[in-house]
């Protein structure tokens, strides 16, 4: 069942007084969309794997900036984007590298994620370290942030079309995640973030210790079927530790 719970949608799980999921799944949308624009890929691995759906909930937040002119459509972002710098390289037909950036809104949105994940866990009773963080782009990009950051380690990432951001930051921060799971995909066609970015994020992960499944395709800015499907194991794997 779907149901609103102050700033995020929730999705599957135990929600019996006194029971916890196995594993509580924050999934961050990407620029320009809702925060309902994720929920479908979970309803989706809801009914693909029904045990699955008896140990894993779902987390949705909605990112706070709502665009400047998005009426009628909750078009929402967790940090502003040069779309000038956007637009050009489009034209140029060059996807984004950021991975010199540092968005000066990403703090703030780091923060807020940072809340949001210790509101969820208190509500589910689930600890950080039982938390798999993830999103797509703009919304992978904050998850991978987060997760450096946070005091503990969680479970995992999945990191759908994100991209190498604060290079340097993230860097020095990631051997302190060594051993970390997370999965990563992107297509060699996308438009808008840079492929080869793509790929530096993974090398610098696995060379920082964590463990990493690499999904590149042929496709342009989205998330494939073969992401959904290895995503549905990996949390199966770390729900039940089944790996068959």
């Amino acid at each position: 069942f779907l149901s609103l719970i102050m700033r995020w949608v929730s999705a599957g799980g135990p929600r019996q007084a006194g029971v916890a999921p196995d594993l509580l799944v924050v999934l961050c949308h990407g620029f320009g969309a809702s925060g309902q624009d994720l929920v479908p890929l979970g309803g989706e691995m809801l009914q693909d794997d029904p045990v699955l759906g008896a140990l894993v909930r779902f987390v949705f937040p909605a990112a706070p900036i709502l665009l400047e002119g998005a009426e009628p459509f909750d078009a929402r972002a967790w940090w502003h984007l040069d779309e000038r710098a956007l637009d050009a390289a489009l034209s140029r037909g060059q996807p984004l590298d950021p991975r010199r950036e540092a968005p000066a809104e990403l703090p703030a949105a780091r923060e807020r994620l940072t809340a949001l994940v210790a509101d969820a866990c208190r509500e589910e009773q689930v600890p950080l370290h039982r938390v798999v963080l993830g999103g797509f782009s703009q919304g992978a990009m904050l998850a991978l942030d987060t997760a450096l950051r946070l005091p503990d380690s969680v479970a995992g990432l999945a990191l759908f079309s994100g991209t190498l951001l604060c290079e340097d930051e993230w860097r020095s921060l990631a051997p302190a995640r060594r051993g970390l799971s997370f999965l990563q995909s992107h297509g060699r066609q996308d438009p808008l973030l840079s492929f080869a970015a793509a790929e530096g994020l993974y090398q610098l992960l696995t060379g920082a210790g964590l463990v990493g499944e690499w999904l590149p395709f042929d496709g342009p800015h989205t998330i494939p079927a073969q992401a959904v499907h290895r995503f549905t194991h990996q949390l199966r794997v770390l729900a039940t530790g089944e790996r068959g």
